[in-house]
C-alpha cells in the first residue's frame, strides 16, 4: 500500500477544485451562486445534487450522497483510495512524494508519464508529417481508419532509426526514464517502425502504447506491447478503460472485445462501454477491474472463428461464477468488431447485441459441437462437463439456477443434477483479498458509522460534536484507524473546517485505513436522521466498552493469578459495573 507524504497531500487539498472535478462526469448548471446538476447516484429528472464553489462538498438532497472530490471518485468512477488520490494529483499538477519508508529509486511515476506524453506526441506527428509516416498513413487508410479517428487517439508512427532518442536527449530527457517507461531497451528504440496506439490511465494519461506492424519486413509479431513497468501492469491494464469508464460504471455493463482496434471502432461510433486485453489472453485480474466498478452484465463480441469461442466460454466463466450475467454477441464466422463495423455499420452491430446468446446457452452448444450427442456417451459427457464447471462457481443461486437451465437444455432430468426445487447446493465461498468479501469486522462498521455522521454532518450540526465530547474518549474506540480518524474530524471541526477525507487520511494511507474508508462510503446518510442515529451509534460504542470492561474483569478473575482478597474485590468491581449500564448524556 502507497503511503503519500503528508506535505505532498496538503498541497494536493489545497488546489483541488471541486466544480472541475465534477465538471466532465456531470452537467452542472449555474443556480444563483451555487450549481446543480442531476445526481448520478439516482434516478431523477430534477437536479438535486448543489455544489458550492470554493467549498470541498457536494450534497444531493434528493438521496443524500453527501462528499467531497476523493468521494465522488471512489463512489462514480469506482477507484480506490490511491487510485483517487493519483487521480487528483495529475489533473492540479501536484507531485505526489512517497513516504520515506516507502521511497523507491528511479525516476518517479510522475517523470515517466512526462516522457511518455512526450514521446506520443513525437509519434503523432512522425505520422502526420513525415514521408515515413505518409506510407503508414496509407495502411491505415486502407483499414478504414481516417484522419478523425487518427487525432481522436492520437495513433503515430515510430521510426526506424534513433529518432526518438535524438529528439528527447535535445529536450534533455536521459536514457534512465526512457528505459523505465519502456521506450528503449538495451539502447534500441523499442517501437521502431511500428504504428503506435496510446495506453492510457484511469485520467488519459499515457502510460504505455500497443504498437502494430504495417510492413511485413518489420521484425516480431504483429502487436507488441510496453512492457512492465511501474505504470503499466499488462495482467491488469484494460485498453480503453479510460473513454469508457463513466458509461460502464452508470450503466454497471461492460463490451468485451479482443483487439485494441476493435474497440476504439466501437468507442468511435458510439458504443462507450468497451475495453480490450492488452494482446494476452483476457484473465482474472482484467474481469475483477470491471466487478470492483460494478458491473452486472457482460457482453463477449470476440472474434467469430473457434479461438474467439473458446476465449468465450472461458472469459464468461469469470464473471458468471462471480454472479454477473454474461452475454455472448454471435458475429459471423471470420468476422471480428471492426471488420464488421466496417463492412455493416454501427445499426448492424447494434442488431447484433440484440440477438445476443446468454451464456450457459452458448456453452453448451459450443462444448456439443465436437460430440455425438445422440448417443448417451456424448450427452453424458457434456452434460457432466457442463455441470462440473457450473458447481465450482462461487454464488449457491447462481449454480442452482444454471444447473435448473442446463438440465433443460440438454433434456436431463433435474433430479440427475441436483437441481429439483428445494436442493440449493452448498458453495464453499472462498476467501478473497477484495474488502468486500474480506471477514466483517463489527468494530470497523461500529466506528465506521459513528465517523460517518461526525465527518459529514458534524459541521452542519454542532450538536453532533457536543454528544461525542460529552459521551466519548479514545478508550472507547477499538481500530487505531477509528481512534486516529476520530481526533483527526474533532480538531478539524473545532478549527470550523469542515472534514474532508484526504485532511483526514493525510498519514494514514494503509490498507486498514483503506477497508476503514470503503465502509464509511457505503452507506448513504440521511440528514434527517442524522441526530438520532448518531445518539444510537453512541450508545452502541458506549455498551461495547462497557461489555468489554466487564469481560476483561472476568478474565482476571478466571485468570487463576489472583488472591482471594483480589478476586473478591474483582468481584465488587464486576457487580458494580453490571449496575452501571452507560446510557448517553443528552445536552
Amino acid at each position: 500500500m502507497v503511503t503519500f507524504s503528508k506535505e505532498s497531500l496538503e498541497t494536493l487539498r489545497s488546489r483541488i477544485d471541486l466544480v472541475e472535478v465534477l465538471s466532465p462526469y456531470l452537467k452542472l448548471q449555474r443556480a444563483g451562486k451555487s450549481f446543480k446538476a442531476l445526481c448520478p447516484f439516482h434516478d431523477e429528472k430534477s437536479p438535486s445534487f448543489i455544489v458550492q464553489p470554493g467549498e470541498t462538498h457536494y450534497h444531493c438532497f434528493g438521496c443524500g450522497a453527501h462528499g467531497d472530490a476523493i468521494q465522488f471518485l471512489m463512489a462514480h468512477l469506482k477507484m480506490n483510495f490511491v487510485e483517487a488520490v493519483e487521480t487528483l494529483s495529475q489533473r492540479f499538477h501536484v507531485e505526489l512524494e512517497i513516504g520515506k519508508e516507502e521511497a523507491r529509486s528511479g525516476p518517479s511515476k510522475k517523470e515517466l508519464k512526462e516522457v511518455l506524453e512526450k514521446a506520443c506526441k513525437f509519434y503523432q506527428f512522425a505520422l502526420l508529417h513525415t514521408l515515413e509516416g505518409h506510407a503508414a498513413l496509407d495502411y491505415l487508410y486502407h483499414r478504414g481508419i481516417d484522419l478523425e479517428f487518427i487525432q481522436k487517439f492520437e495513433f503515430g508512427l515510430a521510426p526506424k532509426g534513433s529518432y526518438l532518442l535524438k529528439v528527447m536527449k535535445e529536450q534533455g530527457v536521459t536514457l534512465e526514464p526512457l528505459e523505465a517507461a519502456g521506450l528503449v531497451s538495451k539502447g534500441r528504440e523499442f517501437f521502431a517502425d511500428r504504428i503506435t496506439i496510446p495506453i492510457r490511465d484511469a485520467m488519459g494519461a499515457v502510460i504505455g502504447f500497443s504498437a502494430r506492424k504495417y510492413k511485413e519486413e518489420t521484425y516480431g509479431g504483429k502487436y507488441i506491447n510496453t512492457q512492465e513497468t511501474p505504470l503499466f501492469k499488462k495482467s491488469k491494464i484494460l485498453f480503453g478503460l479510460f473513454f469508457s469508464r463513466t458509461q460502464i460504471a452508470k450503466e454497471r455493463r461492460a463490451l468485451i472485445v479482443e483487439g485494441q482496434i476493435d474497440a476504439l471502432r466501437l468507442i468511435h461510433l458510439g458504443f462507450s462501454w468497451t475495453v480490450a486485453g492488452q494482446g494476452t489472453a483476457f484473465g482474472e485480474e482484467m474481469a475483477k477491474e470491471l466487478i470492483q466498478l460494478g458491473v452486472k452484465e457482460i457482453f463477449l463480441a470476440l472474434d467469430g472463428d473457434d479461438a474467439g469461442k473458446e476465449a468465450s466460454c472461458k472469459i464468461g466463466n469469470f464473471f458468471q461464477k462471480e454472479g454477473i450475467e454474461v452475454f455472448v454477441v454471435p458475429l459471423p464466422e471470420k468476422w471480428d468488431p471492426d471488420l464488421f463495423l466496417q463492412e455493416k455499420g454501427a445499426e448492424k452491430f447494434q442488431e447484433l447485441l440484440d440477438k445476443k446468446i446468454d451464456y450457459l446457452t452458448f456453452l453448451v452448444k459450443h462444448k456439443g459441437r465436437l460430440l455425438d450427442l445422440q448417443s448417451p456417451a456424448g450427452k453424458s459427457e457434456l452434460v457432466q462437463g457442463v455441470a462440473k464447471q457450473i458447481r465450482e462457481w462461487d454464488h449457491p443461486v447462481m449454480v442452482h439456477e444454471s444447473l435448473k437451465k442446463l438440465a433443460k437444455l440438454t433434456h436431463t432430468p433435474e433430479g440427475i443434477l441436483g437441481a429439483q426445487e428445494g436442493n440449493i447446493p452448498q458453495i464453499h465461498i472462498k476467501r478473497s483479498s477484495n474488502v468486500a468479501f474480506s471477514k466483517i469486522d463489527p468494530d470497523l462498521i461500529l466506528e465506521a458509522d459513528l465517523l460517518r455522521w461526525l465527518i459529514f454532518m458534524g459541521q452542519e450540526e454542532p450538536e453532533l460534536l457536543q454528544l461525542a465530547e460529552k459521551n466519548l474518549n479514545l478508550e472507547h474506540f477499538c481500530t487505531p484507524v477509528g481512534k486516529s480518524l476520530y481526533e483527526k474530524a474533532l480538531f478539524e471541526i473545532k478549527e470550523q473546517k469542515s472534514p474532508d477525507l484526504l485532511s483526514l487520511m493525510i498519514g494514514l494511507v494503509t490498507k486498514e485505513s483503506e477497508s476503514f474508508l470503503d465502509e464509511i462510503l457505503q452507506k448513504k446518510i440521511n440528514r434527517e436522521k442524522a441526530l438520532s442515529c448518531f445518539i444510537d451509534t453512541i450508545q452502541k460504542m458506549l455498551e461495547r466498552h462497557w461489555m468489554q470492561k466487564r469481560e476483561g474483569i472476568k478474565m482476571q478473575i478466571y485468570s487463576g493469578t489472583c488472591s482471594e482478597e483480589e478476586v473478591l474485590e474483582l468481584a465488587k468491581q464486576f457487580d458494580q459495573l453490571k449496575r452501571e449500564r452507560p446510557e448517553v448524556k443528552t445536552l
